[in-house]
């Protein structure tokens, strides 16, 4: 059974830009070796931080969220989880992951996610270490 995840906005973000471990992970969700969960709050958070910090302009954004919705599922929440209170935005994520069933968020949260290890049953992860578990070398 492919592992179903849900990939943080600074990792989206990280894959827009950059070949690293974040790009690797959203690749293996593009080739379906791995179910991909995404929601509308995350969607517009990485909306906002394509225009803020990438400069993308209007059409660059609409085809990257198109690109991303091509391969990932998206999961409707109810935007009540309040368990983290450090960073009331990571909330959305650990929810779409409930909703989702979800086995994994991979997040280079340094601060509010990762320490967590995991919530509810589902892992916590780098996207470096996720690679590691998904494909051991």
């Amino acid at each position: 059974m492919r592992p179903i995840i849900v990939f943080d906005t600074n990792v989206l973000l990280s894959a827009i830009g950059w070949k690293g471990s974040p790009y690797h992970c959203i690749d293996l969700a593009r080739q379906v070796r791995v179910k991909g969960l995404i929601c509308p709050e995350i969607l517009d958070e990485l909306t906002e931080k394509l225009e803020k910090k990438l400069k993308f302009t209007p059409i660059q954004v609409i085809q990257t969220i198109a690109d991303l919705l091509s391969f990932l599922r998206l999961v409707t929440i109810a935007n009540t989880l309040n368990f983290l209170t450090t960073d009331p935005n990571d909330n959305m994520v650990l929810e779409c992951a409930v909703v989702g069933n979800a086995t994994y968020i991979v997040t280079g949260d340094k601060r509010h996610l990762l320490p967590l290890g995991s919530y509810q049953g589902i892992a916590i992860v780098s996207a470096r270490d996720f690679l590691t578990l998904v494909i051991p070398e």
